[in-house]
């Protein structure tokens, strides 16, 4: 009969112990640090980053219950990230949300124990954040831009757009470390269409004004912003001089072709960050990073402003009208 009662009380203390510590869970606030290069944004500015709240809540999570977001803004002074990273891990964050390739640097050089998750990069492994798709490896996961493979799509709008197209500038972030390999496939392609490509610079303001001045001056006649968080945070600048100077614009990112470049195409970032909930929750579950395969959305957007058009001189092609997603009157 003793050895009965041991045997029980062994096995009640089994199945006790794992509800216990589940029990335990609700009580539990995790603390999330989201890093971003950009400002807060504000009423007027279209808010990509509350996705992700917003994700958390749609996969049954409490704001102030069981989940706080540590938010930390760059205010586009890359030069503040790595101390924001810091920040967040001297705060012993639960996981870090790093909101594109600037942003996962700054993280992955803060810590190599704090899980980070990647709300948006265009080239993880060729950043040197993860080892591969399948496997990062590491205490890196999230999701990727597939820039490496529309940037000659943006190409191809634009002589779709202008087909007498013969030269065309690209801007670039040289703090970006995946641009390289996106000028290199914009390169790559152009070559095969006989469009000769100038590159263009540009980590300031300033540079942004000299940069597409001397596009102009070197007879571009179109130009493909490469995707930036800093180049986003400057978009209606940059739509607003190439339309002065007579350059059909086209970016990743719908907010540019909001602002007012000629086009854009590429994935919804707002989605990105949506996604992102899902790779914080099965962390939060006990998940590790590195077994977390990136991910790859696969649906693409296509903007046209057809006011930039008209400006412009340029009839949209009434092909590509039927093909977009969001037309700009």
């Amino acid at each position: 009969m003793n050895r009965r009662k041991l045997l029980v009380a062994v096995g009640l203390g089994v199945l006790v112990a794992p509800l216990a510590a589940f029990a335990q869970q609700p009580g539990k606030v995790w603390r999330i640090g989201f890093l971003a290069p950009r400002s807060r944004p504000t009423p007027s500015d279209p808010d990509v980053y509350s996705a992700f709240p917003q994700g958390m809540r749609e996969l049954g999570y409490v704001e102030g219950k069981n989940f706080v977001v540590e938010w930390r803004f760059a205010d586009g002074k890359f030069e503040r990230l790595p101390g924001l990273a810091a920040e967040l891990v001297k705060m012993k964050v639960d996981v870090i949300v790093a909101a594109g390739t600037v942003a996962t640097e700054a993280a992955q050089r803060a810590t190599t124990t704090i899980p980070i998750v990647i709300a948006a990069s265009l080239d993880p492994v060729g950043s040197g954040f993860v080892k591969s798709l399948a496997r990062p490896g590491g205490n890196i996961t999230g999701l990727s831009l597939a820039t490496s493979d529309f940037s000659p799509k943006h190409l191809e709008l634009l002589m779709t757009a202008m087909p007498k197209l013969s030269r065309v500038a690209v801007l670039v972030n040289p703090d970006n470390s995946a641009h390289p390999g996106v000028l290199k496939s914009v390169q790559a392609a152009a070559q095969k269409l006989g469009v000769q490509v100038l590159t263009v610079n540009a980590r300031t303001p300033e540079d942004i004004e000299r940069g597409i001045a001397m596009m102009r001056r070197e007879r571009a006649e179109g130009v493909i912003v490469a995707a930036d968080a800093f180049f986003i945070l400057q978009r209606r600048q940059i739509a607003e001089l190439a339309l002065r100077h007579r350059l059909a614009s086209i970016a990743a990112n719908r907010e540019h072709a909001e602002a007012g470049d000629l086009m854009s195409y590429g994935q919804n970032v707002a989605d990105f960050y949506r996604r992102a909930a899902t790779f914080v929750d099965k962390i939060l579950k006990g998940a590790k990073p590195g077994d977390l395969p990136i991910e790859q959305p696969a649906i693409f957007e296509l903007v046209i402003n057809r006011k930039t058009a008209k400006t412009l001189g340029i009839t949209i092609p009434q092909e590509l009208l039927l093909r977009a997603d969001k037309v700009i009157e």
